[in-house]
């Protein structure tokens, strides 16, 4: 059997002028799981991030856990975080007159609040993107970029690999779709749940595919770490 193990990055900037930059504290969450697998002595063959910044910065931290030691990670854009600034941007075209909220949110329970009406409306395609909405993109494209995503790597390593992937919560929660055959709505609630710098693993061979271990924080569950332990 071969396995992919999933590490949503450390926390990005979140309220910040740009998001897709871990913070200092998501650096050090991303470096204490790398010292943590090291302890256990845990190898892998291949590594893969997204384009996104955040994600290529979680993947350099890893680095050392790759056999070879190869210079970078293998991008796959494949494995980016969809983009949540058109729908919320669309959602409070729409609606704003109920909330009266400019963008970015800086405010993590309005941020929330927000985001699940917009994405529940994503969802069921019930946003209306206009022609200036160009970054848009349709959940159904979503589910099927990540899925191809997915088949691609599953493909290209078999015969008893592991392959890392640095990535995202909602990747993650697709990924999990893939594997459980959960509904759309789900793969939303997931996503929330997906603690940053967190390990979930998958395990696939002969036809088969299993979920054997999610969001899980080996490396953050010890006495002094708890204000290491964050969503976003």
């Amino acid at each position: 059997m071969s396995e992919l193990i999933f590490v949503r990055h450390g926390q990005a900037s979140f309220g910040q002028k740009s998001y897709d930059k871990l913070s200092d504290l998501g650096i050090e969450q991303v470096r204490i799981l790398a010292l943590h697998l090291q302890s256990l002595g845990e190898e892998f063959d291949y590594i893969y991030c997204g384009s996104l910044l955040r994600q290529q910065e979680t993947a350099r931290e890893l680095m050392t856990l790759i056999k070879g030691k190869p210079e970078k990670a293998n991008t796959h854009r494949g494995l980016n975080e969809y983009n949540a600034d058109p729908l919320l941007k669309i959602f409070l075209r729409n609606h704003n007159s109920k909330h009266d909220i400019e963008l970015p949110i800086k405010d993590e329970k309005v941020f929330q609040k927000i985001f699940e009406a917009a994405t529940s409306k994503w969802i069921r395609n019930e946003l209306e993107p206009a022609d200036q909405d160009t970054e848009y993109e349709a959940w159904q494209n979503f589910q099927n970029r990540v899925y191809g995503a997915l088949d691609e790597i599953m493909s290209r390593h078999a015969s008893g690999s592991r392959t890392l992937i640095s990535t995202s919560g909602g990747v993650i929660a697709m990924a999990l779709q893939r594997v459980l055959g959960f509904p759309d709505e789900q793969v939303i609630a997931t996503n929330w749940m997906v603690h940053n710098s967190s390990v979930t693993r998958v395990r696939y061979g002969n036809g088969k595919i299993s979920l054997t271990q999610f969001n899980s924080l080996p490396h953050l569950e010890k006495k002094g770490m708890q204000h290491l332990v964050t969503y976003r």
